[in-house]
């Protein structure tokens, strides 16, 4: 009997006699049966991953972001909208699917709206994202960065859009941030102590009375908040690990309030 093949040949394998009496004969309990037929008896998971045929649902969830620079004159808004992969199973993702990005000011319409179309892109194509943050933090203005609110240095506007790219791919679980361990923690709590109980002291001391001719200054500074619930100094400097104004001077040693990170080691 001929048999036609539409599929293409990927192996070929004699079958022999005995082969077809052990596949014809029933399977006696506790006899080992093949490995193909055994797995091909197992369940398969259909385990959906991001790729860039996913066609787009009528409804994703959103976060949106804002961003308020000292570079632009109006405040922007970055919407980021994620996709459920594999809802309701224990292969649930949460991934994003597309970023837009809305302000009052038309200065800078053209490249937001081609980094935008663009990060989407990268996105729906799937695979690990993650480097966008990278690329994006790496980016310098050539007339300087600037500070936000909290202290922290952003060298560009592009920059901060990447901060805040990580900041919302750490909120889906798909950055995940080392966190400090209980040893750092207590150090870096204990440097905050210390700071304070001086910063205390010195500005429970009484100065002599003087004839003041000027405007009244005091050396002594006490911990105020810098912005979004950040208490660091106001004279304190930047931090070369964390970028955050939170370096301050203790026993001799540049030491930082926000991360520990200390000169001395």
């Amino acid at each position: 009997m001929a048999v036609k093949i539409d599929k293409k040949i990927k192996g070929y394998s004699v079958l022999t006699p005995e082969d077809k009496a052990r596949e014809a004969a029933p399977v006696v309990q506790g006899e080992s049966i093949s490995r193909a037929k055994a797995e091909a008896e197992l369940p398969v998971a259909d385990i959906i991953q991001m790729h860039e045929r996913i066609e787009r649902p009528e409804v994703l969830i959103g976060s949106t972001y804002k961003i308020k620079s000292p570079l632009v004159e109006h405040a922007m808004y970055v919407t980021i909208n994620d996709i459920v992969l594999n809802a309701g199973t224990e292969h649930e993702l949460r991934r994003p699917f597309e970023i837009f990005i809305n302000s009052k000011s038309m200065d800078h319409f053209q490249w937001i709206v081609a980094l935008t179309r663009i990060m989407s892109a990268v996105f729906r194509k799937g695979g690990d994202v993650t480097f966008l943050v990278e690329e994006m933090k790496a980016v310098f203005d050539p007339r300087g960065g600037y500070f936000k609110a909290g202290g922290v240095y952003m060298p560009s506007l592009v920059a901060e859009l990447g901060a805040i790219v990580e900041e919302h791919m750490k909120s889906i679980g798909l950055i995940h941030d080392p966190e400090m361990s209980a040893h750092q923690r207590a150090i870096l709590a204990e440097k905050r102590k210390q700071y304070e109980e001086r910063s205390k002291k010195n500005s429970d001391v009484i100065p002599e009375p003087v004839v003041v001719t000027g405007p009244v200054t005091s050396d002594a500074e006490s911990i105020s908040v810098t912005g979004d619930g950040a208490s660091f100094p106001p004279s304190a400097s930047m931090c070369s690990k964390c970028n955050t104004k939170a370096l301050v001077l203790m026993d001799g040693c540049a030491t930082c309030l926000n991360c520990g990170y200390s000169k001395c080691g």
